[in-house]
């Protein structure tokens, strides 16, 4: 089972997003687990993750969270705008299902 950590600014935003995520591997028969945490829980959760999602409100974090990320093998990347402003879960799961296999 892949998990998946979604970071924003106090992880409220992303909930929802995970919500949509989750129904959308339900859908497609896809086990994961997808969490939201606010970014000041980035190092508490960066162990048991695959890969971390950022929110378009944190991505200026990108360059340092990725760089506590790489010892551990592990990506940290941006949620497209337009499919955290849409709530697209299923997008969003694509995406990182797809840079989980790169």
């Amino acid at each position: 089972m892949k998990n998946i950590v979604l970071c924003c600014a106090a992880g409220m935003s992303t909930s929802m997003l995970v919500q949509r995520m989750k129904e959308a591997a339900q859908k497609k028969g896809v086990e994961v687990s997808i969490k939201a945490v606010p970014v000041s829980e980035f190092k508490e959760n960066l162990a048991e993750a695959d890969i971390i999602l950022l929110g378009p409100q944190v991505k200026y974090e990108q360059a340092k969270l990725q760089a506590q990320a790489d010892p551990l093998g592990k990506k940290v990347t941006v949620i497209d705008m337009m499919d955290y402003g849409m709530m697209k879960g299923d997008v969003v799961l694509d995406k990182a299902l797809k840079l989980l296999e790169s």
